[in-house]
């Protein structure tokens, strides 16, 4: 069995609650609850989620980045570090004879790898394709695990 925390819902279970209770609503929902606290209220960005796995020769890390183009990348790495970053500002407007229909929709996030000295830098490729980043990351010969040598006996 796995524990996992238990997070209250924003707004609890409004099927048990007197709904139209808009007095006590707001007070006992909002304020005293812990959505003041996500991502959404305190400006913060989210993170999108990451997989590395380790191979005997290389690193592969997948980063899930849907919506986003290949040009709205940029991929850096500066003192060891892997940065990655995205923005993607999207706007379009309508115009009528008797109104006006504005949109907009701006995504971006930043995220930032410690790589270990045990890998070419100089050697990082990387790839889009249907929503997920990938990066293979090479390791130095000497990093390398090499099989055991067997000693005869004599």
């Amino acid at each position: 069995m796995t524990l996992v925390k238990f997070k209250r819902r924003p707004f609890g279970n409004l099927l048990t609650q007197d709904f139209f209770d808009l007095d006590n609503f707001f007070d006992t929902r909002m304020w005293n609850s812990d959505l003041l606290d996500t991502e959404f209220w305190n400006g913060k960005t989210v993170e999108p989620a990451l997989n590395i796995k380790e191979t005997p020769d290389h690193f592969e890390i997948e980063l899930a980045a849907p919506g986003f183009a290949k040009k709205d990348f940029k991929v850096t790495i500066e003192d060891g570090c892997l940065n990655i970053s995205a923005e993607k500002k999207v706007k379009s407007e309508e115009k009528e004879e008797d109104y006006t229909r504005r949109e907009f929709n701006y995504s971006a996030f930043e995220r930032s790898l410690q790589l270990p000295e045990i890998v070419k830098e100089e050697a990082v490729e990387a790839k889009y394709k249907d929503g997920i980043l990938s990066f293979n990351i090479l390791k130095k010969e000497e990093a390398k695990k090499k099989p055991p040598k067997v000693i005869e006996v004599g």
